[in-house]
Formats: structure tokens, C-alpha cells, sequence
């Protein structure tokens, strides 16, 4: 089968289209063909190898110290079930399923566990589509739905609104009644209040300033926040999330661990559970996702480099060809 696979660290060229064997299914196991990948920040991440700060060595540790511990990489897929192992009864060949896994998206096949973040792609969505979800949804939802715990009636600030996962987290907060204000460019305002955003705010400073209650969750998605600025703008019992670890965080985390206002990194592992809640929202119309461009899979290299400059703009997706035809595994 083709793949985009890479021997080492580095720019977006590292890519290169091969073939390389095609998996088979174990018992509990499906076989996917993929048809569809977004290119997700956390992607480029590992690509480049860029772990920031204090997560330089367990990036590399986990990823690879000096080269990808995984040749074919990208986390994110959407395609239809090509085969499925013995125990299998949830899936079925030929059913359109979408998913998160830890690397190989990047290819015309993939193997995931039956039980990992795998489902049936929800009724009106394209496989490009369904390819742009899981990343920044699931992780929207696990940082305001269970770590934030927002509720109705509340106030959420969103740094980096319409962002691969801020663009999920305004639609999170304003299903889950929440008044929310945005943080992006200028020229997003109108994205982000197409998304449901009440406020806009150019610079996360104004809208610390910003007259009016103090905040009751500041979620800032991109890492440019920091509690010690944030902690004023909070009520007494706000919560600051981030997705971005630091020795400063791991600070205010200690601090503020016993306290009603506290500072809260965490990781979403993107489990089956996380998921499935997406695909709710999804049913119930409350999530939809952006697709700014899509691109074949043999143009991987320009993809990466694409979704660099285009940041926030939507999600870049690969398409991929289809190899072959369903069957059910022995």
C-alpha cells in the first residue's frame, strides 16, 4: 500500500511517498481504508520534533530521541472499514467510521484496536469533514466539559478562538450555555462569532480588561496566556486551562491545587468515551468543522507547510486513494 512516511525530524520535504506493507487484523482489531487525514497541530509538532520547554525530552522520549519512533505518522482518520478481526461486533465491513490514533494515519490502511476513539461517522458529514473533528473537538470537549466543568450561565473566555481546537471549544461553551468571549485576529472576528462567540477581543489583555464579570473559565488554546495576568479577570472560583506545559504552570498547578481559583494543564488522551460525546454534539447540531483546504496525500509535504501559514483559518485535510476493495478478515 502507499504511505508518506519519514526517517527523520524536520521541515515539511521529509515526507516522502512509498510503499510499505499492508497491515493485517488481529482478534479486537479493525482494518481501515482511509480515505481522508487532517494535518493537525499536534502533527507538525511531531514532525518537526518542536516539543516546547520542559516537554523537549518526554516529546522525544515518547516520539523518538533522534528519529520518528513511527515512519508513518498523522493521528486523525476518516475512511470506511476494510476488514475486522475475530470478537469484532461493533464494526462492520464497509461501515464509514472516523477516529484518533497514536500514528499511521498517513497511509491507505490502518489497524486500530476496536475499543480506541473509533466511530461511525455521523449522518452529513464527508470523510474531509469527519477528518477535521476528532483533534480539536475531543480535546475542546475534555478541557471545558470535565476540566473546567462549565455550565450554563457562566462566562468563558476562548484564547485563540477559531484555532484547530478553539473553533471546537466556542461551540462547546455556547452548546453547553455558556456566554462566550473570543480572542483571535481581527480578520476571524466574524469566524469566531459565526461560531457563537458573544465578545471579541483582539489581544487576550483587552479582554482581561474588558468591563463587565470576571471570567468563570479562561481557556487559552494557543499558550500565550498566563495564570499570574489571568488570575484577576477570574472569579473566585475561575478556572485557567492551557494546553501548553510549562515550569510556570507546573507551579501554579501546585499553588493552586487546594484552592476554589486554580491553573490546570492537562493532556486528553482521546479515548472511545471522549469520542463518542463529540458525536453527540455532532447529532444534536451543535459542533460542525471547518475545512480550509483539502490536498492528495502525495502532497503531504505541502499540506504541513500549508496549515503553518494558514494557522486558524480552518483545517487542511489530505485525501487519500483508495487501494483495493472491502472484506472481511478470516
Amino acid at each position: 500500500m502507499q504511505a508518506m512516511v519519514s526517517a527523520r525530524y524536520g521541515a515539511p520535504d521529509v515526507f516522502e511517498l512509498a510503499e510499505v506493507p499492508a497491515p493485517t487484523v488481529a482478534a479486537g482489531e479493525v482494518l481501515v481504508q482511509v480515505t481522508a487525514s487532517t494535518v493537525t497541530y499536534g502533527d507538525r509538532r511531531v514532525r518537526a520534533a518542536d516539543f516546547p520547554g520542559i516537554g523537549w525530552l518526554p516529546g522525544r522520549l515518547m516520539m523518538g530521541l533522534l528519529r520518528p519512533k513511527h515512519r508513518v505518522q498523522g493521528t486523525v482518520y476518516a475512511g470506511r472499514v476494510r476488514a475486522v478481526g475475530p470478537q469484532v461486533t461493533a464494526f462492520s465491513v464497509g461501515q464509514r467510521v472516523f477516529g484518533l490514533c497514536d500514528a499511521g494515519a498517513y497511509a491507505q490502511q490502518l489497524r486500530v484496536s476496536a475499543d480506541s476513539a473509533i466511530a461511525p461517522t455521523p449522518a452529513g458529514l464527508s470523510d474531509a469533514e469527519a477528518a477535521a473533528v476528532p483533534y480539536g473537538a475531543v480535546t475542546a470537549h475534555h478541557f471545558l466539559a470535565t476540566l473546567g466543568g462549565v455550565t450554563a450561565g457562566q462566562r468563558v473566555l476562548i484564547v485563540g478562538a477559531v484555532g484547530g481546537v478553539g473553533r471546537f471549544a466556542v461551540q462547546i461553551a455556547r452548546h453547553l450555555g455558556a456566554e462566550v468571549t473570543a480572542v483571535c485576529r481581527p480578520a476571524h472576528a466574524a469566524a469566531a462569532r459565526a461560531l457563537g462567540a458573544e465578545r471579541i477581543y483582539p489581544t487576550v489583555e483587552q479582554a482581561l480588561r474588558a468591563p463587565g464579570p470576571a471570567y468563570d473559565v479562561i481557556f487559552d488554546t494557543p499558550g500565550v496566556a498566563r495564570f499570574g495576568a489571568c488570575r484577576r479577570a477570574l472569579t473566585a472560583t475561575g478556572r485557567f486551562l492551557t494546553l501548553s506545559l510549562s515550569v510556570g504552570i507546573l507551579w501554579h498547578m501546585a499553588r493552586t491545587c487546594r484552592r476554589p481559583q486554580r491553573a490546570i494543564f492537562g493532556v486528553s488522551m482521546g479515548g472511545a468515551a471522549g469520542l463518542q460525546a463529540v458525536c453527540a454534539l455532532i447529532e444534536q447540531g451543535a459542533l460542525r468543522p471547518v475545512v480550509h483546504a483539502t490536498l492528495p496525500l502525495a502532497e503531504l509535504p505541502a499540506a504541513h507547510a500549508l496549515a503553518a501559514r494558514t494557522g486558524s483559518l480552518g483545517s487542511v485535510v489530505v485525501t487519500v486513494p483508495v487501494e483495493g476493495s472491502a472484506s472481511a478478515a478470516p
